[in-house]
């Protein structure tokens, strides 16, 4: 019973955020529209409510021009034209939007402090974001709704409306401010899961760009629908501004677009060891401007993000084995039948127990077994060639591997006779029993000697 009581109230605050965040996007797409065609009607019915006024009473008040300027006679006006009552509505209705407004941002307070305790942070932010726009916007009813009893000069008229549609959008852009959070939040989730450290210094960049750009937007809006400002040459003058930052800064900015493009294409991530221009080593660090090598001889190399985007990467701490190639030399007077054994004694010592199981791996589907063959003839040796994968790519298993394979191919070796190739020169020596050199020197007028 307590559970499903629970899991009610739970429902309930979840269609209280999804429903407070609906009317909030609602009223941001009406705003303009509410607060000039809604408002002006009923100040204009006020308006010949006032006329009509005049006319019975036998009053010769002329009303100012709709485009002359407030002065103190059209305040002063407010509280002539208007009776007791329009004012005590005013006043009821302006207090009842800021009751409200409280009561509302409280409650909004307390279930996303509930939200925050059952781990539904994004929620929890989106229905705390909501509060202070939406105290904002009852207010603001509170006004609308009270200045509709009374009457004004179309001045004061225009000058309410103005009022009212500035704060509006000061509502509607206060809440996009707001849940701009949420989208930092939802950001830091994905970044979590990667161990590079550029994308968590990414993500405080975007949520500053995005409100810097909720920020100007605002302004922009309320300076041509509010203040009747043409924002055409400010727009103008921020775009030579614009070309003039970028002219100066234009590495900079290269370097900065480099290092995006590491984010989202991710050629490596932090600790790969990588070789870019010769330079061999794990990758220190990532930063908006360059990234840093640590070298295997120790060395610190600092590399703009520019120029890793536009020049290939090797990334050897992705590869999924180290594979070997090496070629076994023997000598030319070696046999045909130690050539034979030859092949078979390699390929005998990478089966044996110890040896053959870091070699024998697959990728993907496919089985990569060891390969031995009597692969050519050098110049000074016969060659095999001796060609495998070892997994995991672990390079110092790989290397303890290798130095197991040699002791016991050289052991093999010395045991069937088999001697090992090296670069050498043979000369055949005239005196020389084992092989004899038969000279002819061919005389002159006489034929050469069988």
């Amino acid at each position: 019973m307590i559970d499903a009581r629970r899991t009610s109230r739970r429902r309930l605050r979840q269609c209280g955020s999804t429903l407070i965040l609906a009317l909030a996007l609602l009223v941001g797409a009406a705003a303009p529209s509410w607060a000039q065609s809604a408002l002006l009607p009923v100040l204009g019915q006020q308006a010949a409510k006032e006329a009509h006024a005049q006319a019975a009473g036998g009053a010769a008040v002329q009303a100012a021009p709709a485009r002359a300027g407030i002065n103190g006679q059209a305040f002063a006006r407010l509280f002539t034209q208007n009776r007791p009552v329009s004012w005590l509505f005013l006043v009821f209705f302006l207090l009842a939007g800021l009751g409200l407004g409280r009561l509302l941002a409280f409650l909004l307070t307390k279930i996303a402090v509930r939200l925050r305790a059952s781990n539904s942070e994004l929620r929890a932010e989106l229905t705390e974001g909501a509060g202070g726009p939406a105290n904002l916007a009852l207010v603001t009813a509170g006004i609308y709704l009270g200045l509709a009893r009374i009457v004004m000069d179309p001045p004061v008229r225009s000058f309410a409306t103005d009022v009212i549609t500035l704060l509006v959008y000061i509502a509607v852009f206060w809440f996009a401010y707001n849940i701009i959070t949420v989208v930092e939040i939802t950001l830091k989730r994905i970044t979590a899961r990667t161990e590079t450290k550029l994308d968590d210094m990414v993500v405080p960049l975007i949520r500053k760009t995005l409100r810097l750009f909720v920020i100007i937007f605002a302004v922009l809006l309320i300076a041509e629908n509010v203040f009747r400002q043409n924002i055409a040459t400010w727009l103008a003058g921020l775009g030579i501004a614009g070309i003039a930052v970028s002219l100066a800064a234009q590495d900079s900015l290269k370097n900065l677009i480099g290092s995006i493009t590491i984010l989202f294409d991710r050629p490596f991530k932090l600790g790969d060891r990588i070789v870019f221009s010769g330079f061999d080593g794990p990758v220190e660090e990532i930063g908006f401007r360059s990234i840093k090598i640590r070298t295997l001889t120790g060395h610190l190399v600092t590399v703009p993000n520019s120029k890793v985007v536009n020049e290939a990467v090797e990334n050897i701490g992705v590869r999924g084995y180290i594979r070997r190639l090496m070629n076994v030399t023997i000598t030319y007077d070696t046999p045909r039948v130690k050539i034979a054994a030859a092949i078979e004694i390699v390929r005998g010592i990478l089966e044996e127990e110890g040896i053959r199981e870091p070699i024998h791996g697959k990728i993907g589907n496919d089985e990569y077994p060891p390969r031995v063959y009597f692969s050519d003839y050098n110049a000074d040796s016969l060659n095999i060639m001796v060609l495998y994968w070892f997994f995991p790519p672990n390079y110092w298993d790989y290397m303890d591997h290798a130095q197991r394979f040699n002791l016991r191919l050289f052991e093999e070796f010395e045991k069937a006779g088999i001697e090992f190739a090296f670069p050498t020169q043979t000369l055949f020596l005239a005196g020389d029993p084992n092989r004899k050199l038969s000279l002819d020197v061919n005389r002159d007028g006489e034929p050469p000697r069988p």
